[in-house]
């Protein structure tokens, strides 16, 4: 979340950047769907979603790997499948992400890539943003502090706005 609050900051003026919350999808059961739906908090996050030119997915990585929690919000996200091409289909995405590792989220980005193949979506791969040893770069009310990382996540946040624009 600190390296989503710190792209707010650096994105170009003419970008709004809004940061969407996961906090409250449950976790996915198809028996749930079949007996009441798609929760209000997914429906939403699929608005959001499908009303935006691009789509940023700030990844950490345990166990060398996709956050589960994130993975089960893109589960109920593709729910039902028809909603697939309305929320992601040719949808730009950029994958970033912070981990207190050495390696950065390299792993979870690459696990990343047939995920966002699947659901039709338009994966940038112009850049990529690995920030390792995150504990340095941010501070404890999780400001970033690493200079060196503020450029590179302006850089990114650029590549990515001229992909989405075609620029």
């Amino acid at each position: 979340m600190a390296l989503l609050r710190a792209a707010t900051d650096l994105v170009p003026d003419e970008v709004d950047l809004e940061i969407g919350s996961i906090a409250d999808i449950p976790l996915y059961n198809g028996d749930v769907e079949a007996s009441s739906g798609i929760p209000d908090a997914v429906a939403q996050l699929q608005d959001l979603i499908a009303e935006s030119d691009g789509l940023i997915i700030a990844t950490p990585e345990y166990n060398n790997s996709i956050p589960g929690v994130l993975k089960n919000a893109l589960d109920w996200l593709s729910r039902p499948p028809s909603e697939i091409p309305r929320v992601f289909g040719d949808l730009p995405v950029a994958i970033m992400g912070a981990s207190p590792g050495g390696f950065g989220t390299v792993l979870a980005q690459a696990a990343w890539l047939p995920v966002l193949k699947t659901l039709g979506t338009q994966p940038w791969s112009g850049g990529r943003l690995l920030v390792s040893r995150a504990g340095s770069a941010f501070d404890d009310e999780g400001e970033l502090i690493d200079e060196q990382v503020e450029k590179r996540l302006a850089d990114f946040l650029d590549g990515f706005v001229d992909y989405v624009t075609g620029e």
